[in-house]
């Protein structure tokens, strides 16, 4: 289906154009107050905010492609076809998997401006009280709390009518939300016979699944409507088209694409203290190294895979690590690379007494042409939603057995132990849609994870792909969770709101014992695509960690971090509203050093 849409000829919304750059030999300079790594979603937020002060130069440099006239980065329903293997991602792979049978899966992260934020799938959610406080008592900044970050979730959003414009009066509460900031949120635009039903089922079975009419107040656990980063006119809002769209029109910020960050160098040691000044950059493996120069500071803001990648590629990192791969170190750092973490992914599905659900779409040209002409002339229709229109978070019993075992990874009572998420269709990143039936999915997801894993160099080659291991349901902790998770949404589907349309479970989701869930959801799951806590943010006084509170590098001058990757605790939420935040507030910090 994706194919017949892109060779449609229905014309695209264009982004962003001017003053972008493809060679770095024709940039104008070499030399600029701050060099940005990354045009993802932190790094587009740094690079709009720097140089709103016309006193500031600043580069940005991304390794992919243009977000432009790319048809499926527009619509909302589409964002699934852009992962993985595709021209937007890196197409990474992970190792042999413990906790998942040994079997490897795509790791897919964006290639493209706007980074991930341009191939996710839209959702917007905040995490919880708990999650901030917890960032605030590890860092022993206050500035990271609730509390202190809830302005800088406001400044980054603009909450903007559904596609579909009906009123949303106990769907979302506005009072919580921004209204004037760059990314557009709303709530989906296509509400259908699923959504009533989930609805009807928190009305039926209250207690267990209580209505929530806004999660992102901190209060997350319940059931409640998704809000997503679209538009009001029906297209994606990414850090591409919501930051550094309306900046490029500023004479002090320059974009370099197709460009990939081979290391960062130290220009000068003073006291044993290196500080980094230079950004050395190649568009091919055995293309010419050039260099850019930060006269104030480099702000890597490549990702949780990359930016402990070009980190250690820099000699920034395990030394005992860089030695084997004859590496010189710069600056011993052991956490760099390490306590990755990532939300476990499952889709459990259910047959179901329908024929319009999304493989009505999928197996139908014609009706899928219909719907994008829709979507192209009035911004509305399905391929206006992401497909996703509620959202549950949802905690252990405080007297489950599992915590006898192990301590609860959760940020406090407030912080879900998963999550799950209906959907009006088959949804799997490890099986194939089937060719007949029609299907209900609701996705489990560990939201607050024990697991641990790691991103290590494979080589010094800066062009060779690094180690990912994110060492998914590897704690029997996490199986636990979601072995409940899956229990969970089974009796969710036995609510009398679903009499009549569940047809049957799929597959092994007909297991009734736990051996035999278990041994399910080995097969089964994969990853949401969440890695955060590779550059991990501690305390000025803890010798851990990999940056201190105000992001700058440990150890070292001129080096700051603006990503996930520094987040010490992965959050119970899909994270890009979370970043966004955080990059507002780390644009805050570096202005106020520098002004």
């Amino acid at each position: 289906m994706l194919r017949f849409l892109l060779l449609s000829g229905l014309v695209s919304q264009c982004f962003v154009s001017a003053k972008l750059y493809t060679d770095p030999s024709q940039l104008p300079t070499s030399v600029y107050d701050f060099v940005v790594v990354g045009a993802g979603t932190a790094g587009s937020v740094i690079a709009a905010r720097l140089s709103e002060n016309p006193i500031f130069s600043v580069l940005v440099i991304e390794a992919g492609s243009s977000n432009q006239n790319i048809l499926a980065a527009q619509v909302p329903f589409l964002g699934s076809t852009l992962s993985p293997n595709t021209s937007v991602t890196w197409n990474y792979t992970t190792t042999p998997q413990i906790g998942l049978n040994n079997r490897t899966i795509p790791y897919p992260r964006g290639y493209v401006l706007g980074g991930s934020s341009t191939i996710n799938f839209e959702i917007w959610t905040r995490g919880s009280v708990d999650d901030f406080d917890r960032f605030a008592n590890v860092s022993g900044d206050p500035g990271w709390s609730w509390l202190e970050m809830m302005p800088y979730m406001k400044k980054s959003e603009h909450l903007v009518p559904s596609t579909d414009n009906r009123s949303v009066v106990g769907e979302v509460d506005p009072a919580i939300h921004g209204m004037r900031g760059p990314v557009q949120v709303s709530l989906g635009g296509f509400v259908g016979e699923v959504d009533q039903r989930v609805m009807n089922t928190t009305r039926e079975s209250v207690s267990e699944f209580p209505y929530n009419i806004d999660m992102n107040s901190g209060y997350p656990l319940g059931i409640g409507w998704t809000q997503n980063s679209v538009s009001s006119k029906g297209f994606r809002s990414s850090s591409a088209t919501a930051y550094l769209a309306p900046a490029m029109e500023r004479d002090n910020l320059d974009v370099l694409i197709q460009t990939r960050v081979t290391k960062l160098i130290a220009v000068s040691h003073a006291n044993g203290v290196p500080t980094f000044g230079q950004v050395e950059v190649a568009q091919a493996p055995t293309g010419p190294r050039l260099l850019f120069n930060a006269s104030k500071e480099v702000i890597l803001s490549s990702g949780s895979i990359n930016t402990p990648h070009i980190l250690q590629l820099s000699g920034i990192g395990d030394s005992a690590l860089l030695a084997s791969l004859n590496i010189t170190t710069i600056l011993d750092l052991d956490d760099v690379g390490k306590n990755l973490a990532d939300h476990p992914f499952l889709g459990n599905h259910w047959l179901v007494n329908s024929t319009s659900t999304f493989e009505a779409v999928g197996r139908n040209a014609s009706l899928a042409a219909d719907l994008l002409a829709q979507w192209n002339a009035t911004g509305t229709g399905l391929f206006s939603d992401p497909g996703a229109n509620q959202i549950g978070w949802m905690r252990l019993a405080s007297n489950s057995s599992i915590f006898q075992q192990y301590p609860d990874p959760s940020a406090g009572p407030t912080s879900p132990h998963y999550e799950f998420l209906p959907v009006n269709g088959f949804v799997s990143f490890v099986e194939q849609t089937p060719t007949t039936g029609f299907f209900l999915s609701i996705i489990t997801n560990v939201a607050s994870p024990l697991s641990r894993g790691s991103v290590t160099l494979a080589s010094g080659d800066p062009f060779d792909n690094p180690i990912i291991d994110p060492a998914l349901l590897e704690s029997p902790f996490d199986l636990c969770v979601m072995v409940e998770a899956i229990k969970t949404v089974k009796r969710f589907v036995e609510a009398p709101a679903w009499d009549g349309y569940i047809i049957e479970a799929v597959g092994a989701l007909n297991s009734t014992t736990d051996e035999d869930l278990v041994d399910y959801a080995r097969n089964f799951t994969s990853t949401v695509f969440h890695p955060v806590g590779t550059a991990r943010m501690t305390s000025h006084a803890d010798q851990d960690g990999v940056v201190n509170p105000n992001l700058l590098v440990k150890g070292c001058s001129g080096l700051r971090i603006v990503d996930a990757s520094v987040l010490p605790y992965i959050p119970a939420a899909h994270p890009q509203a979370c970043i966004y935040a955080l990059a507002e507030r780390a644009a805050d910090l570096i202005k106020a050093a520098w002004c």
